[in-house]
């Protein structure tokens, strides 16, 4: 049977025992898609005398009465219409591709190729000389391809591919380095000289990759290479080691390596809205880049004549170019810059900074650190930033109660609570700290914000410098900067107003403006109500302390402060 366990159907089918007592199957002892019973049972709920296979989650795409195969074109034209060249070219195997007589098996691995994450059981039939290959290639990219010998197995050559981790919010993204997976090992196998195939599925439960999704992109992908390269390649094995999956590309295959009119028929009505474009990679109309008349002015038609000018010219015509910058992204605009005139400006905000007095410095508040940034700069910083952030597991700084969620104020603003007395710098790892302010900031930016800051006992411990400040909120970017309506300080002391006002001359004027002073916990309240903020314990003992109490009550069993009737 063409889906039986491999051991078993290479004894049928007169399979050759390995050293390894493992049997290698020949591409003739694989039955051809084009080969296969149409519409019979293995295309209608799984092979007879199989019940691993019947899936009754999974629908039979063919399964369509006579009246809707009748209909189902609509007089549509077919993506994907019947080519018995391309078919005769499919095969669907169920087991380990490695036991395939064919010129190279794909290698589903991660981005350093080691053996602990590449599929199961391909070094132990290849042997150690497989590994210490891909120890000496470099890793490999997502999406990207690398090939190595075979060694102990069957095939000629190994194809090693990283594929996609993925999310939801980020599935456009997925699909297509998912589809540059399968395509760039078709293109090395052509480039290596070889011309049959045989890759597992590339997607992996660890990364989280839903297997019906993945096997539209990999059969899609394959159709579409095959269009173009028919003639370099004899055979593609889709290779499956679960009843799950065998069920899915038995389902599938049919929608995109029709064998005849009826199943391109009704293919036209059950694929999916979307196929991808020519190379089976899905396009966004809204991210085509689209080139229109800058807003009431006519575009130039003048282009020719710009070309032909002086190098003088040119330089004359880029200096005059405000009009144009204002309407364009400001990342877009640093990467159209000359490399060399963006190193050459940074070179000299770097000794501008050095070069003058530094005032800081002499009054106590630390280094500011090194030149001001550009919107593009800070716009790729923050995006790095914000990358690394969401790819770490940073549990352990949450657990401080440094930086947290509030309520919202009194004008309907969310608010980000900051505890000074939490912030131990002594044992807290500053970097990681600032990835979990901008992780926690990343959604409040995005919209008008407060900030609520208890300095309550804070003067106790040690403060980081102007330096670190500056850094930090060019990190956080000029978006928090304009969204920011206020920053509520509670309990503040001599010192830490004298350092606001530091922050205001030499670090961020129109940010630390927006400081207001609460002396003490009514006061807060009149802009961010009571019920909108967890308090800390010791901010009302503090706050008793330092008033004496005077005029207020504070209920022990709920924390809530009242005015003394």
């Amino acid at each position: 049977m063409m889906y039986q366990a491999v051991p078993t159907a290479a004894t049928s089918r007169g399979g050759i025992p390995t050293e390894s007592g493992d049997y290698v199957v020949t591409l003739d002892q694989v039955p051809r898609w084009s080969d296969v019973e149409q519409r019979s049972s293995s295309l209608e709920g799984g092979e007879a005398g199989d019940p691993s296979h019947s899936n009754p989650r999974y629908a039979n795409p063919l399964a369509s009465s006579s009246s809707e195969a009748g209909s189902s074109g609509n007089g549509m034209v077919s993506k994907f219409p019947v080519d018995h060249e391309i078919n005769s070219r499919i095969y669907l195997w169920r087991g380990e591709p490695w036991n395939l007589e064919v010129d190279a098996v794909v290698n589903s691995t991660n981005e350093n190729l080691d053996e602990a994450h590449s599929s199961p059981g391909l070094h132990a039939a290849a042997g150690p000389g497989l590994a210490e290959q891909c120890a000496t290639l470099g890793g490999c990219r997502t999406g990207m391809a690398k090939v190595t010998n075979a060694y102990d197995l069957p095939a000629r050559r190994v194809i090693h591919t990283v594929g996609p981790k993925y999310a939801v919010k980020y599935h456009t993204a997925a699909e297509n380095a998912l589809s540059h997976c399968y395509r760039s090992c078709l293109e090395l196998l052509i480039d290596n000289g070889l011309q049959s195939i045989a890759t597992d599925c590339i997607y992996t439960e660890a990364k989280n990759y839903p297997r019906e999704p993945a096997a539209h992109v990999s059969i899609r992908t394959v159709r579409r290479f095959l269009e173009k390269h028919k003639d370099k390649i004899s055979a593609v094995v889709f290779c499956t080691t679960t009843s799950s999956d065998t069920e899915i590309y038995k389902r599938l295959l049919p929608l995109y390596f029709p064998r005849d009119e009826h199943e391109e028929e009704v293919a036209i009505s059950k694929l999916p809205a979307d196929v991808g474009d020519e190379n089976g990679e899905t396009v966004i109309d809204e991210r085509k880049i689209r080139i229109q008349a800058l807003p009431n002015k006519p575009l130039d038609r003048s282009f020719p004549a710009l070309v032909q000018r002086s190098s003088t010219d040119l330089a004359l015509v880029r200096r005059n170019s405000n009009h144009l910058d204002s309407y364009l992204d400001p990342t877009f605009m640093s990467l159209i810059k000359d490399p060399d005139e963006r190193r050459q400006e940074q070179w000299e905000k770097t000794a501008q900074a050095q070069s003058g007095f530094n005032f800081v410095k002499l009054l106590g508040f630390g280094d500011l650190g090194g030149p001001p940034l550009s919107a593009a700069e800070e716009y790729s910083l923050h995006s790095r930033y914000l990358a690394k952030a969401n790819s770490l597991n940073l549990s352990e700084i949450a657990e401080m109660k440094i930086v947290y969620r509030g309520g919202v104020d009194t004008e309907g603003h969310p608010v980000m609570v900051v505890v000074g007395a939490h912030f131990l710098l002594r044992c807290l790892d500053l970097e990681r700290f600032v990835l979990y302010v901008v992780k926690e900031f990343e959604p409040l930016i995005q919209k008008p914000y407060s900030i609520v800051y208890f300095h309550s006992a804070a003067s106790l411990q040690v403060q980081p410098d102007l330096g670190w400040m500056k850094r930090l909120q060019q990190i956080l970017g000029r978006k928090h900067q304009r969204n920011l309506q206020a920053i509520y300080v509670l309990h503040p002391t001599l010192q830490l107003k004298a350092t606001i006002l530091a922050m205001q001359m030499f670090v961020n004027n129109v940010v630390w403006k927006k400081v207001v002073y609460a002396d003490r916990l009514l006061q807060l309240f009149k802009y961010v109500p009571r019920e909108q903020l967890t308090i800390p314990d010791f901010v009302f003992q503090h706050d008793l302390e330092v008033n004496g109490g005077k005029g207020l009550i504070v209920d022990p069993r709920t924390k809530y402060v009242y005015q003394r009737p």
